[in-house]
This record gives C-alpha cells, sequence and structure tokens, in this order.
C-alpha cells in the first residue's frame, strides 16, 4: 500500500514557476515508477510526466516537454515537478501516481494516486 500527498500548488502568473512534491508513505516507494497527471474542469485526466523507480529514465507529455522536470528522492519518498515558463492552459488539479507497469502515459497503469493539488495559471 502506498498513500500519496502532494504539496506545491498555487496561483503564479504566466511565464513564472511552480515546484510540486509529493510525499509517499510505504516502504515500497522506490519499487514504483511515479507519476503526474492533470485534470482542468470537463477535460478527461491527461498524462504529464513520469519517471522510473530508479530515476534514470523520464518521459515527458509533448506539451510540458523542456518546461517541466520531473525528479524524485527515494531517500525521502517523494517525487517532484518543477514546472517553468507557465501557462494558462497548464491551468488544472494536478496528481501524482505510483505505477509498477512500463506505459506511463496511461491512466489503468497506476494503482495509488493522491488527492491533487491546484495550479491556477493566471494571464
Amino acid at each position: 500500500q502506498v498513500q500519496l500527498v502532494e504539496s506545491g500548488g498555487g496561483l503564479v502568473q504566466a511565464g513564472g514557476s511552480l515546484r510540486l512534491s509529493c510525499a509517499a508513505s510505504g516502504r515500497t516507494f522506490s519499487s514504483y515508477a511515479m507519476g503526474w497527471f492533470r485534470q482542468a474542469p470537463g477535460k478527461e485526466r491527461e498524462f504529464v510526466a513520469a519517471i522510473s523507480w530508479s530515476g534514470g529514465s523520464t518521459y515527458y507529455a509533448d506539451s510540458v516537454k523542456g518546461r517541466f522536470t520531473i525528479s524524485r528522492d527515494n531517500a525521502k519518498n517523494t517525487v517532484y515537478l518543477q514546472m517553468n515558463s507557465l501557462k494558462p492552459e497548464d491551468t488544472a488539479v494536478y496528481y501524482c501516481a505510483a505505477s509498477r507497469g512500463s506505459s506511463w502515459a496511461l491512466l489503468y497503469e497506476y494503482d495509488y494516486w493522491g488527492q491533487g493539488t491546484q495550479v491556477t495559471v493566471s494571464s
């Protein structure tokens, strides 16, 4: 069992930056790949970024590539999402999730989800 708690969301102007954190409970955190997803009002939840259990591999949605960076610290049971050059279209609730699968962009590959943190980017 893994419990996930996101933090770091907030209101930021376009062009600004935020860093999201996702703290995990449980001693098996380092055995999971971790992902970030987001869901805007009226839209489906979409993949943002993922990182392998070791941190050696990362994967990004085209819409955030070059602006967002995912990282993890297994000693702290935490995964991060550094978001730079934010745009109004990045406004959404951001969720972290844990997966033992290999198709990281797919929601059903994830076994555990956090409750989400709101990110609002003003123009």
